[in-house]
């Protein structure tokens, strides 16, 4: 069975190695690019750690990590956006992957607890 959380993850971590590689030699920003970095590549690296979690509560509490770290790091974008790092055109590119993620792991989340309470 395929992993869209787990694929959608692992692609948008390349999205944030790539724009942070943008930011540090084109723009040469590193305290924001380096946040963004961490944060953006810990939702995929959380989610592949779920994957051999110890217990159901380990699972969720996994994604959930994931998700907080979602928001950080669509919290990095916007500033990069208002600072501007990054155009409007790149905000308009990356803030639609952020924002799904961000849905998936939520729902993703919800489910699981649904599931560990039957």
């Amino acid at each position: 069975m395929k992993n869209i959380l787990k694929e959608k993850s692992y692609k948008f971590a390349i999205r944030i190695v790539k724009l942070t590689k943008y930011l540090q030699e084109e723009k040469k920003e590193f305290i924001l690019s380096n946040q963004v970095l961490r944060s953006g590549t810990a939702i995929g690296a959380l989610v592949a750690e779920s994957e051999f979690a110890q217990s159901k509560p380990d699972f969720i509490s996994k994604l959930h990590i994931s998700l907080k770290e979602a928001n950080e790091t669509n919290y990095w974008i916007d500033l990069l956006k208002d600072s501007e790092y990054i155009n409007d055109k790149m905000y308009k590119s990356i803030q639609p992957q952020i924002k799904e993620l961000i849905s998936i792991l939520v729902t993703s989340i919800k489910t699981s607890k649904e599931n560990h309470a039957n």
